[in-house]
């Protein structure tokens, strides 16, 4: 159960991370879309800054939309998968406990 918290923590991480990724291409295609076609673009590479036309500027943050869209996508999949998990563990440490009321004392009783 620990293992899968900690799985589905890192999976939650990815998806606003993703979703970032996502809303910063959406705004930057929505910034050059005022910008008309003849006026030069500059594309961020590290610290330098190269010359791109827009249409290439455009089809890649077009890319990093899609990407992102994909990945936010399998990653909820992912998501739902785990939470599964963590219902049916608890389920059964429910059941287990249940049959066996000494076992829950015992366990009662440990300091964690």
């Amino acid at each position: 159960m620990i293992e899968t918290t900690r799985k589905l923590k890192q999976v939650q991480t990815q998806i606003r991370s993703k979703e970032t990724d996502k809303k910063r291409a959406f705004l930057t295609m929505e910034e050059l879309k005022q910008v008309p076609d003849d006026t030069n673009v500059y594309k961020s590479i590290g610290k330098t800054f190269v010359l791109e036309k827009k249409a290439t500027l455009m089809n890649e943050q077009e890319n990093k939309f899609k990407d992102s869209e994909t990945s936010i996508t399998a990653l909820q999949s992912s998501k739902e998968y785990l939470e599964k998990q963590i219902a049916e563990v608890e389920n059964n440490l429910r059941e287990l406990l249940q049959q066996d009321p000494g076992l829950a004392r015992q366990i009662m009783s440990m300091n964690v």
